[in-house]
């Protein structure tokens, strides 16, 4: 099992409490988590890791979720999936597979938790998009817009 925290609120990853953490990622802005342990100790018990990442690396997750897969997530929840791809950047799973002894085309199942629905920060999500250009309510100027003409 492997977790994510957000690089400037990592406790778990630094080993000590952060006394003012800072993220974008408002749900895990947590410098003493109270479950601290419990993830400590499950980290441990499955062999895995605890690992940081950016606030750059969460708001390209957030949005490539947005684009790509039609996900409204808080950027808490895609803090799992910027590990993933921190992960695979640092050849995390071609390293595993060989400990494993996967083979290219064995299957492996990956699994990102996204708990937390966007709108529980709408003010990021407003921050994060480009709103379109204004047409009038006219079939033609609106056909123009969308490049169907």
């Amino acid at each position: 099992m492997v977790g994510f925290q957000a690089r400037g609120a990592a406790p778990l990853v630094r080993g000590r409490a952060v006394l003012r953490p800072k993220t974008v990622a408002t749900a895990i802005r947590i410098g003493n988590p109270a479950s601290w342990h419990g993830a400590v100790a499950a980290r441990d018990e499955s062999g895995g890791r605890i690992e940081a990442v950016s606030d750059r690396e969460i708001l390209t997750a957030y949005q490539l979720l947005a684009r790509r897969e039609g996900l409204f997530v808080e950027p808490a929840s895609a803090a799992s999936v910027a590990g993933l791809f921190w992960l695979v950047r640092r050849g995390y799973f071609r390293a595993l597979a060989r400990r494993k002894g996967l083979r290219r085309r064995d299957p492996v199942v990956v699994v990102c938790v996204l708990t937390g629905h966007g709108l529980k920060d709408p003010e990021r999500a407003m921050a994060s998009v480009k709103l379109p250009r204004a047409v009038a309510p006219d079939l033609a100027q609106v056909s123009r817009a969308a490049g169907l003409q």
